[in-house]
């Protein structure tokens, strides 16, 4: 049970639908009210990181458009006028009650390479030590459908990795994973297909995802050993209160008791997989016995992936099994595949487990 343990660094996700989901523009007494709590809890020892949603929304709003643009220009257009807006009410509300902030904006590109994935950590390190609360967006203005995070759900459970959090709250307009009946299920132990069946994606105009991928986004945050709670932001002190009884609001993810090392957390669930690569029985056997990939148990593979990029490894079923670094590019290994070849193909270090 995760009740009222001390959570020193957590994560916060605001949603879109807290800032427009109203119709009315921007929700600035709601930021005002997320600003006094985080100084709160900064006050008692804690580290805070906002990834925040609402660049777009807001870009709609003082564009006047009725719908989200579906065309990728006009969206990074109103990402460029929203994102600046964002901030700039985020400055005001912190600087009320001392606090400083600081804006990073990320794509998949940096997480998926290494070193400026590393560069990411550092920079969120070290602002935490000067007490400053870094704010996270996507950064839509030149995000493409190759190199977009798709919601900032997902973003949230990728810093929550990135930073080493405790704890990651996703606030919405929503009280929580509702049931069949419409009660909130106040506790999930495990992520089942009865329970992403439970979910249904956003019909809002303003907004990207749905309880679906904050579902997604807890299971990623589990499954690195990070609890998640989701829960409804325009209750007043939601935040501390979450941090001092997870259970006590929303619906509470418990994270797996088996943990993963950094470097494994980053391979699995912060780099997008540059290709697949299919084996057959005998090399899941030996890959399951932490062993290496050899070139004689790759029945076939896809994409385009260059040598040290990661690959998705699927069983015969096409059931993503592991995730690893490739030491041969695709053309490259499609050469070799089925044979004997010197070289592994994945070295057991380089591999983490699905």
């Amino acid at each position: 049970m995760q009740s009222r343990k001390n959570y020193k660094r957590i994560v916060v996700k605001i949603g879109s639908s807290l800032f427009a989901g109203r119709g009315q523009g921007l929700d600035t007494g709601l930021l005002e009210g997320v600003a006094a709590q985080i100084s709160c809890l900064i006050e008692d020892g804690k580290e805070v990181v906002v990834v925040s949603s609402g660049a777009i929304a807001l870009g709609m709003s003082i564009l006047k458009l009725g719908t989200r643009p579906k065309e990728l220009g006009y969206l990074q257009a109103a990402a460029a006028i929203g994102q600046h807006e964002l901030m700039h009410v985020y400055k005001l509300a912190l600087n009320r009650h001392g606090l400083n902030c600081a804006q990073l904006l990320l794509t998949w590109e940096d997480f998926s390479d290494r070193k400026r994935y590393l560069n990411a950590k550092n920079t969120l390190n070290k602002l935490l030590k000067l007490k400053c609360l870094p704010v996270i967006n996507e950064n839509d203005t030149v995000s493409t459908e190759e190199i977009k995070f798709g919601d900032n759900d997902r973003l949230s459970a990728l810093v929550a990795i990135l930073t080493a959090a405790d704890l990651l709250i996703i606030l919405s307009d929503v009280d929580g994973l509702l049931d069949k009946d419409k009660k909130v299920i106040r506790l999930v132990d495990k992520i089942t297909g009865q329970i992403k069946a439970l979910a249904s994606p956003t019909s809002k105009r303003t907004c990207v995802g749905g309880m679906i991928t904050k579902i997604e986004a807890a299971a990623v945050s589990v499954d690195s050993g990070i609890p998640c709670v989701i829960a409804n932001g325009h209750n007043r002190g939601i935040i501390k209160e979450i941090v001092n009884d997870p259970l006590g609001q929303g619906t509470l993810f418990l994270p797996r008791q088996k943990l993963l090392g950094a470097k494994e957390r980053w391979m699995a669930f912060g780099t997008k997989a540059k290709g697949k690569i299919v084996i057959d029985d005998g090399a899941k056997k030996a890959l399951l016995d932490k062993k290496s990939l050899l070139s004689v148990g790759v029945v076939g593979c896809e994409g385009d992936f260059c040598s040290g990029e990661i690959v998705s490894v699927c069983d015969k079923n096409n059931c993503e099994i592991a995730r690893g670094k490739v030491t041969l590019a695709f053309h490259d290994l499609d050469k070799v595949k089925g044979e004997r070849f010197p070289k592994e193909i994945i070295h057991r270090d380089n591999i983490v487990i699905l």
